[in-house]
């Protein structure tokens, strides 16, 4: 929201029973503490001997923390909005760039995004910390397709729907057409140069100020 003394709030319900593992791993990223995943493997296919020095720099200061810093989505990002399509939240901040993302296991619960506020997360490891939030549009076959149901939104609708509205950044010449299935690559998520990384990207920043259970 625009005063900082009353922040917009939306709160979800989680269906534990129906997405165990998604939900036991939102339940923690959710937290302060975050969720303790690994430091991905060190890249020593650098050319560069200052790109070198800088990969071992970030992974060393990721196995430092490994044990007692988890990931969160502090200051993370409502990092796309495609109208009445999808409103994608949740991209973590660079400081995690090094950890390993969770592999979203599908309980086949049966479930689809059948009204406006249905939560999910994309299957596998692709999409990374983030969550889909379906503002109620007339079509959801792209995202049954690849997501896990996972919650939906029980309060702050109307801040959803301010979301689904807000204008966002159109390179259509850039990028080739409109997507609306595969999400852009983890390297969007972290500052990537690619044209197509702004693609959708709401034109006012909004951040994920504080989150936590209930």
């Amino acid at each position: 929201g625009d005063d900082n003394d009353n922040p917009d709030r939306i709160t979800i319900g989680l269906f534990g029973n129906d997405a165990p593992q998604p939900v036991s791993i939102l339940k923690q990223v959710v937290t302060k503490e975050g969720y303790k995943s690994k430091c991905k493997p060190l890249d020593t296919t650098r050319t560069l001997q200052k790109e070198q020095l800088e990969a071992n720099k970030v992974y060393n200061s990721c196995v430092d923390k490994e044990d007692t810093v988890g990931v969160n989505y502090e200051y993370s990002t409502v990092w796309r909005v495609m109208k009445d399509e999808r409103i994608d939240v949740g991209a973590v901040s660079g400081k995690f760039i090094a950890r390993e993302s969770p592999i979203f296991e599908d309980a086949k619960s049966g479930l689809v995004h059948d009204a406006a506020g249905v939560v999910s997360v994309r299957r596998g490891d692709e999409a990374g910390y983030g969550f889909t939030i379906f503002p109620g549009g007339s079509s959801s076959s792209a995202l049954d397709e690849d997501h896990i149901v996972v919650g939906r939104v029980i309060e702050g609708m109307d801040v959803v729907n301010r979301l689904n509205g807000m204008p966002v950044v159109r390179n259509v010449s850039l990028t080739g057409g409109h997507n609306t299935k595969n999400a852009p690559s983890r390297g969007c998520r972290y500052g990537g140069s690619e044209y197509y990384c702004s693609e959708n990207k709401p034109l006012k920043k909004v951040l994920l100020d504080k989150t936590g259970l209930l």
